[in-house]
């Protein structure tokens, strides 16, 4: 018989409706049981394309004599991460605070009223390698709570306390400039660089997009004198991620992660926001290329990815989906591995041949008797080891491509987590607008403006106010901080790529709405939660980036590139007021908040470029390809000639004598008008005199 999860509309949650659990939706009606029972609850969160929650679901959630025990013992709630990121943050934070790590599953055992008091990630059903048994553990934490209560509350109020722990405490003068902490956080990262593999550390290897993005903004300075380093370190990373197992060789798209160093195995779910954050920086790096280089790989990539989140993420109505499983028939990896045996049975030995040189797929295997594919040799590699031309190699490898992935439809493939979070949305706008505009593909602005608009005429609150969720036919959930900020920040950059005033002006509603709902004007910095809100144990301020940008990292940057397009102080002054906030952070570990870094050193000395004329001038379409194409630096604002405009920063910004006309501006301080692309190329790197 399904349990209460059923009447649910995630799908992470939905997995879990046919448990003999006796499941409860994150609510009043758990808690008030708990009380009238004083029983400890379990909050187990996870989400829907996790490989280690399905196992312990597996091995311990379907299992009806564990269920049993579990339903006995403790009130069990379930709560998909991705759906109350707010829930998430707090026990998760009490998890690393009791065992120094963290991780999912999270399964968390609090007192009636919530505070947190023991806590664990994946437990097997019985002890195995040292690993306490998931019954183990309910038999003694339930022990515990009856029999060691003082303890146990003393730990939950300790905890609680901790939580509670406003930031800004911490804070401390710094006198470094926005460039100096930037600049101090890039040389630590290429201390701890994997200089052989690309990225930084040892296994698990995780992109780190926020690592990478402080690298960019040291490459772009002039001045600084490891900025060749940094350029080189971040397209290294960036190739040999491309290159790897983590990125799906036939239909684009990253992987969530490596299990190894070398970027071979990955843990096979493929989420909407790492493609959506990957995307960009592939854009950053192409345009980073000296003409000289002229590689194509940065460029097909971004293409690539973009492509994989049109064909296998976008819903109907053009929103995106939240991911893919990393499982399929209940075998991780299943749907996206091959032999070489079915490789030449599908390609004929011929096209085989030259697929499995160039995807590395060899008798024995890469992993576990299959193989994942990886560029293992550029087509230039095969094109001379077997003295073929290298047209043939590549009509070979394309015509194999389309046939790898027809055979591969015909497998049962993961599951998709049709969750429409807003959030990730916006970063996918971000994404999109951004590819469209650099590569010159209209289809990807004309995706992220639909996925704009379903998030405007669908996922609004009766208030007006932003909500996060969009599953099975309605929406739910009010909107963090994330959401305004990442959706605010999506539609600056569809302003960029279009032109389209609209969308600068649904960008600083939906920032203003931000400022006032979640800022925090005793302390400084936003809240993820709004005012209004649902009020939890803590009240938390997002501040550290994870495998996502935090709230005020993404409400930094939307700040910044408002406040460019407005020179409205208030937008700089908050930039100012989170500086001093999150100062101990900047000063002691600068890389913790890797974007908002990168934000307030772009800020710090932005520029910016003005184009007034007709949308069709041939001069003025050459100027914008100029710079969407050179180094990834000014802000491309756009006045149409023939009408007014609603963007402060254009209020002044005329068309000369009725030719194309571009102005540049380095923080609000502008150049003579020019009327030729070339002329726009020689000044745009130049200083402007103070």
């Amino acid at each position: 018989m399904p349990n209460r999860l059923a009447r649910e509309t995630s799908p992470y949650l939905l997995q879990h409706a046919n448990n003999p659990v006796d499941w409860y939706p994150w609510g009043d009606e758990a808690w008030a049981r708990a009380r009238a029972e004083d029983k400890p609850v379990l909050v187990s969160v996870g989400y829907a394309a996790c490989h280690w929650c399905h196992v312990m679901e597996r091995e311990s959630f379907e299992n009806d004599q564990i269920a049993a025990l579990q339903n006995e013992l403790v009130v069990s709630i379930k709560v998909d991460r991705e759906e109350r990121p707010d829930v998430d943050e707090i026990y998760m934070d009490a998890q690393q605070m009791i065992h120094g790590h963290g991780g999912w599953p999270l399964n968390v055992f609090c007192t009636p009223d919530g505070r947190p008091f023991f806590g664990g990630t994946y437990f097997p059903p019985q002890r195995r390698t040292g690993m306490p048994g998931w019954t183990d553990v309910l038999e003694g934490v339930t022990r515990a709570f009856r029999e060691q209560r003082d303890q146990v509350e003393q730990q939950a109020t300790q905890l609680t306390q901790h939580l509670n722990l406003r930031v800004e405490l911490a804070g401390e003068e710094l006198s470094e400039s926005a460039a100096q902490v930037r600049s101090r956080a890039a040389t630590a990262l290429l201390e701890s660089a994997d200089r052989t593999h690309g990225g930084f550390g040892a296994a698990p290897k995780f992109p780190q997009p926020f690592y990478l993005q402080l690298l960019v903004q040291q490459a772009l300075d002039e001045t600084a004198s490891n900025r060749n380093d940094a350029r080189r370190h971040l397209a290294d990373s960036l190739r040999k991620m491309a290159e790897g197992g983590i990125y799906d060789q036939l239909a684009g798209g990253f992987h969530r992660y490596a299990v190894d160093q070398i970027w071979l195995v990955p843990h096979f779910e493929k989420m909407l926001y790492d493609n959506a954050l990957l995307i960009p920086l592939y854009l950053d790096a192409h345009r980073l290329q000296d003409a000289s280089e002229a590689d194509p790989l940065f460029a097909r990539i971004a293409r690539e990815s973009a492509d994989y989140l049109l064909n296998e993420l976008q819903t109907p109505d053009g929103a995106f989906f939240a991911s893919t499983d990393a499982d399929s028939e209940g075998v991780e990896g299943k749907y996206f591995v091959w032999t070489r045996d079915e490789l030449h049975e599908l390609l004929g030995d011929g096209d085989a041949e030259i697929a499995c040189r160039r995807w590395g797929v060899d008798v024995g295997g890469n992993w576990e008797g299959n193989s994942i594919l990886l560029a293992a040799q550029s087509p230039e590699d095969v094109a001379r080891w077997l003295d073929l031309p290298l047209s043939d190699v590549r009509d070979s490898l394309e015509r194999s491509r389309r046939t790898l992935l027809e055979h591969r439809a015909t497998r049962i493939p993961p599951a998709t987590d049709t969750k429409i979070i807003a959030a990730w949305n916006g970063m996918a706008i971000d994404a999109l607008a951004k590819a469209g505009a650099v590569l010159e593909e209209p289809r990807f602005i004309e995706a992220a403006e639909r996925a704009a608009r379903f998030i405007l005429d669908n996922m609004r609150a009766d208030d007006a106010g932003l909500l996060r969720i969009h599953s099975a036919g309605r929406a739910s959930v009010d909107a963090f901080v994330e959401d305004y900020a990442a959706v605010a920040d999506g539609m600056i950059s569809l302003y960029e790529a279009t032109g389209d005033e609209s969308w600068y002006s649904e960008a600083r509603a939906m920032i203003d709405a931000m400022i006032d709902r979640f800022w925090d004007h005793e302390g400084g910095g936003f809240f993820t939660v709004g005012r209004g809100g649902e009020e939890l144990i803590a009240q938390r301020k997002p501040v550290q980036d994870g495998a996502t940008p935090s709230g005020n990292s993404l409400a930094a940057r939307a700040l910044a590139r408002m406040y460019a397009l407005t020179s409205d102080g208030r937008y700089a002054d908050l930039i100012e007021a989170m500086r001093s906030t999150f100062s101990a952070f900047l000063s002691k570990a600068p890389t913790m908040l890797g974007l908002f870094v990168s934000v307030e050193d772009w800020l710090s000395d932005h520029r910016s470029v003005a184009l007034v004329g007709a949308d069709d001038d041939s001069v003025l379409t050459q100027m914008r390809r100029d710079l969407w194409s050179g180094p990834p630096r000014p802000m491309v604002m756009m006045r149409r000639s023939d009408t007014e405009t609603l963007v402060p920063q254009l209020a002044d910004k005329m068309q000369q004598s009725g030719k194309p006309t571009a102005y540049v501006c380095q923080s609000f301080a502008c150049s003579a008008p020019v009327h030729t692309a070339a002329d726009l190329r020689q000044i745009i790197d130049e200083p402007l005199p103070a």
